[in-house]
């Protein structure tokens, strides 16, 4: 406690007031720059790590624990860069875009006639049993993904995602990319989970839908090519067998931000 007070003490030195301000300011503008990539909930529980080290090793006299943070630093410091490096390359060239890129990446909300558009590009793709995946943007830039695909840039309609998932098209293979009321590429690869799937009919599509849920906030509908079957994935999970409907209230909860 004496360390506490001693502590307390020294926040009444304008020097040490502007010491903390401006490491404050340096961890802000760090998430700030971070936010929008998908290391930003790793950073986040870094940053919470430190702050808990410090507080224990000012607050409490560990010797041995003291060694060991010391001994360690270097190496960790060595090894965050090389960790989250693709996205440390987004956030400096975010930077070099001027400071107003140091801003979130929010995601755009759907009116109610794209989710419309989107409800019935899904259910007839459903009904013919064309397979399809589309991915809906959350805050987390999907850049690096969506650089695999074909550029499109089109406004969202049923006529398009019916035409892009037509299997007679060279774009249907692959995934959809929808931000706001556009469509942003087509024919994109994304990364696929590694978990193991208990249902047997859970194919490519579908474990690259928990795929891209698993690293972003992401939302990804994919209609199975066998059944039909309409299912949704987020946050790494998903489900099944949604009607036009749920889909359409899914689609809606997204879109205000409340999935």
């Amino acid at each position: 406690m004496d360390e506490l007070a001693l502590l307390l003490s020294r926040l009444r030195d304008w020097q040490t007031l502007l010491d903390l301000g401006l490491v404050t300011l340096v961890f802000y503008g760090l998430l700030r720059l971070f936010r929008g990539t998908g290391a930003i909930q790793a950073f986040r529980g870094v940053l919470v790590l430190a702050v808990a080290i410090v507080l224990i090793l000012n607050l409490v006299e560990l010797s041995a624990f003291s060694w060991l943070v010391r001994a360690a630093t270097p190496a960790v410091l060595v090894a965050i860069p090389v960790i989250f490096q693709p996205e440390l390359r987004r956030a400096l060239e975010r930077l070099g875009r001027g400071a107003a890129a140091l801003g979130r990446p929010s995601r755009l909300p759907q009116d109610a006639h794209t989710i419309e558009e989107i409800v019935q590009a899904v259910v007839t793709l459903s009904d013919r049993r064309h397979g399809a995946l589309i991915v809906m943007e959350g805050d987390t830039s999907l850049q690096d993904y969506r650089e695999t695909g074909v550029p499109i840039n089109g406004e969202v309609s049923a006529r398009l995602l019916l035409t892009i998932f037509h299997p007679g098209t060279s774009l249907h293979d692959g995934a959809v990319f929808v931000r706001g009321n556009q469509v942003l590429a087509a024919a994109a690869l994304l990364p696929m989970t590694n978990r193991d799937l208990p249902d047997p009919q859970l194919g490519t599509r579908h474990r690259a839908a928990i795929g891209v849920t698993e690293e972003s906030d992401a939302l990804a509908i994919v209609v199975s090519e066998e059944t039909g079957i309409v299912s949704v994935a987020r946050q790494g999970r998903m489900v099944r067998r949604l009607d036009d409907t749920q889909l359409r209230k899914v689609l809606q909860a997204f879109s205000l931000r409340s999935l």
